[in-house]
């Protein structure tokens, strides 16, 4: 545990790229891509409460606990881009590997979540 604090600790200081996981973007870069594909989904997966106070524009909130029941009837293209985030970064990167793993191949999570933008 004291390892993967000092890795992102440095990563942090010296934001080097080669620490990121491949899913993993900055709020730029997810912008950008939001910009080229038209149809991508910004998914904030924190609480309704926390989407109520503040959220990224255009986003739609589907809390983690919920999305394994709810993404199917949402998001029925598994190709769409989505683009996962929420306040840190954890629950986005459980999101993510929840999509992967129910198929979806086209998702990203915003690294660091709203706290880093």
């Amino acid at each position: 545990m004291k390892l993967a604090k000092l890795a992102n600790d440095i990563k942090k200081f010296f934001n080097i790229q080669f620490f990121r996981n491949e899913n993993s973007i900055t709020y730029i870069e997810a912008k950008e891509l939001l910009k080229e594909n038209a149809n991508g989904i910004l998914l904030d997966v924190r609480s309704i409460q926390e989407y109520g106070e503040y959220h990224l524009n255009n986003a739609i909130c589907i809390p983690l606990f919920e999305l394994q029941n709810k993404i199917t009837k949402i998001i029925e293209n598994k190709q769409q881009l989505i683009i996962v985030y929420c306040q840190s970064g954890a629950r986005s990167k459980k999101a993510s590997n929840l999509l992967k793993k129910m198929g979806y191949s086209n998702v990203y999570e915003i690294e660091g979540g709203i706290d880093n933008i």
